[in-house]
């Protein structure tokens, strides 16, 4: 049987990206159960609450929703229940750090397999106010008004 190559995207977070922030990311494995395996190759899953953190030295992702098996018997998994995530102990401390300095939040922004392996991507951030959303919006629209301004110049003088 050949194993799997490359990457494969379950999940993605992108209301991350307008609520926070994002100061540094980090790729983490998770410590899953056959049948969470078995629902995430299925390409069910929701990052929407999730959150990390950090406890006696672990890494922990909690209310991550990965949705019980549909052909799983009474050994399924709770779909809400925390999981452990691997990293390097400098990672640990690192965003430890962060985090313990204060306003910022551990945030997974995707679920995916990597070479047959679960991981998460976690990004280190801190929370936007509504100015600043309103601010980011903004400048995303103006720059797509420029962009099709210069379009239609480009192709008025070919």
């Amino acid at each position: 049987m050949p194993r799997e190559r490359g990457e494969k995207v379950v999940a993605t977070n992108r209301k991350a990206r307008h609520d926070y922030s994002i100061e540094d990311t980090f790729e983490a494995g998770l410590v899953l159960t056959g049948t969470e395996v078995k629902s995430l190759r299925a390409g069910r899953a929701s990052l929407v609450d999730g959150y990390g953190y950090i406890d006696g030295g672990e890494a922990w992702l909690d209310a991550v929703h990965i949705p019980e098996f549909n052909q799983g018997s009474w050994n399924n998994h709770p779909p809400r229940r925390k999981r452990k995530m691997l990293l390097h102990k400098a990672q640990i401390l690192k965003i430890h750090n962060k985090v313990k300095e204060g306003g910022y939040t551990l945030v997974p922004l995707r679920l995916y397999f990597s070479d047959g392996k679960a991981k998460v991507e976690l990004a280190v951030a801190k929370g936007k106010r509504e100015y600043d959303k309103r601010q980011t919006l903004r400048e995303r629209q103006d720059k797509r008004e420029a962009d099709r301004a210069m379009g239609t110049q480009r192709n008025l003088g070919e």
